[in-house]
């Protein structure tokens, strides 16, 4: 393992899409520039930022939007990445083989090469969020990624509300868990559900800090979008926060466009282990055919 620093800053970038793919790139590139001169030495953009969110509707044009990984956007962020010295998490829509693709975080260090990728494993198929028709489940499995800023691992979106997700990912050692995000309400359900599910998204992530005693971080996407004008449309929420080993909120956005800084302490993830050692304790012999047998009961 490459000496790391015991501190660094992390950058969520919480942006709003416009459908205009170029444009949306320059803005990211231009909140890493802002988040380094800042301190980061980490930045995180949300969940498929090049484009307005593609799963509101199962549209066979739309596969045209993704791309190879590492490919055009991992080189341009990777210049960025290494011209100002940071770690840059980027989320694509992965174009693998002819008919084959991925929802992939693609992992960038601070010399600018592409350290590996994260294909998402939990995928799913809801009013709004067809990604089934268009994404692949992950074949890589969880990983994590050894970095400048030392071990990280990177789950994507619908991935934050299983919690064998975050441990199997903490057990490879990451210190911090990074989930670039593309959620938000439907209009018709804000007013009587939106408290509640803005409230359960962070309290599942909140809870992986917990129980894994490590660092976690949500970047989220922002803003209203009609894709072409279609459909009833999402609301996206933003609230892209970052929480303690202990489930402290430590910075967080509202529902704007937004920079959140934050400082990583590892110390922080030994003391809380010490104290509260839910890693030490699992009983993993007592797992094994639960599921199984649940499902076919």
């Amino acid at each position: 393992m490459k000496e790391m620093p015991d501190k660094f800053k992390i950058g969520l970038v919480q942006m709003s899409m416009s459908d205009d793919p170029e444009a949306n790139l320059a803005k990211a590139v231009a909140r890493i520039r802002e988040a380094a001169q800042q301190g980061a030495a980490l930045v995180c953009l949300p969940e498929l930022f090049r484009t307005q969110y593609i799963g509101q509707r199962e549209d066979h044009a739309l596969f045209d939007l993704a791309e190879p990984v590492p490919g055009p956007t991992t080189e341009t962020l990777g210049k960025i990445a290494k011209e100002n010295g940071v770690v840059v998490i980027a989320s694509l829509f992965e174009r693998r083989a002819a008919g084959l693709y991925h929802n992939t975080a693609a992992v960038i260090d601070a010399d600018g090469k592409v350290k590996g990728i994260y294909r998402k494993m939990h995928i799913p198929d809801d009013p709004s969020y067809y990604e089934k028709f268009y994404f692949t489940p992950g074949d890589l499995g969880f990983r994590a990624f050894d970095t400048k800023v030392g071990p990280i691992g990177t789950l994507v979106c619908w991935d934050q509300w299983y919690p064998e997700a975050a441990r199997l990912t903490a057990l490879q050692g990451a210190n911090i868990l990074l989930y670039p995000t593309a959620i938000g309400w439907h209009p018709a359900e804000k007013e009587k559900y939106g408290e509640q599910q803005l409230d359960a998204w962070k309290t599942i992530q909140r809870s992986h800090a917990i129980a894994n005693g490590c660092w976690v971080a949500a970047v989220n996407r922002i803003g209203f979008e009609r894709l072409d004008g279609q459909g009833a449309g999402i609301e996206f929420w933003g609230h892209s926060f970052v929480c303690d080993p202990f489930g402290i909120v430590v910075a967080e956005a509202a529902e704007d466009e937004a920079l959140v800084l934050a400082q990583v302490d590892l110390a922080r993830i030994e003391e809380v282990r010490r104290n509260w050692p839910f890693l030490r304790d699992r009983r993993t012999d007592a797992y094994g055919g639960i599921e199984h047998r649940f499902l076919t009961d």
